[in-house]
């Protein structure tokens, strides 16, 4: 059933991203990533379509979805945002996918390492559940007075973890406490 529900986000939480005018009151300013102890899972920057085609190989760009210009220039300008607000410096993880290793990239915040739970379970269903309890096992053991921590992912991931959607280019931000199940303090808004 959860597995059902995770699918069911992923195609209803950007619907309601979009019309839920209740959404804002959860925004947080990008100066709370600066705290310590503090992470942002982050949905890859806009990259049009869903999913990924029936071709799709891990280490072929060609036959994935990727971003689009709009999603390289949300993906630099929030870098931008964030080293405004004092992360100019993070420890930055993503998703094996293109859309995520690029989005990392331009966000020039910190060296990109590719981190295998944060790759995307959309129409695998039978990885959710073993990846997710994989992510929860690094959250814990990432510090909770510690530098910032990007983690750039899919959709699904965000909402196996947070029970809260994302919108491309936008994110949850967490406190990490050691635990398992880090709290959540709020979203970031996409640009």
């Amino acid at each position: 059933m959860l597995r059902i529900n995770v699918l069911v986000s992923a195609l209803v939480f950007p619907l309601a991203l979009v019309t839920n005018p209740l959404r804002a009151a959860d925004a947080l300013p990008l100066t709370e990533l600066a705290k310590p102890g503090r992470a942002l899972m982050l949905r890859h920057a806009l990259a049009p379509g869903v999913g990924d085609p029936a071709n799709f190989e891990l280490r072929d760009c060609a036959t994935q979805r990727n971003l689009d210009a709009a999603g390289r220039a949300q993906a630099a300008e929030l870098g931008k945002r964030l080293a405004k607000a004092g992360v100019a410096r993070a420890k930055v993880y993503s998703s094996q996918w293109c859309r995520c290793l690029e989005t990392a990239r331009l966000l020039e915040i910190g060296p990109v390492e590719e981190l295998p739970q944060l790759n995307s379970f959309f129409r695998r269903a039978e990885a959710q559940e073993p990846q997710t309890a994989a992510l929860r096992d690094f959250l814990a053991r990432l510090p909770a007075d510690g530098p910032p921590v990007v983690l750039v992912t899919h959709q699904v991931v965000i909402s196996a973890l947070t029970g809260r959607g994302a919108v491309s280019g936008g994110g949850v931000i967490l406190a990490l406490d050691g635990t398992r199940e880090p709290r959540v303090l709020g979203d970031i808004e996409a640009n």
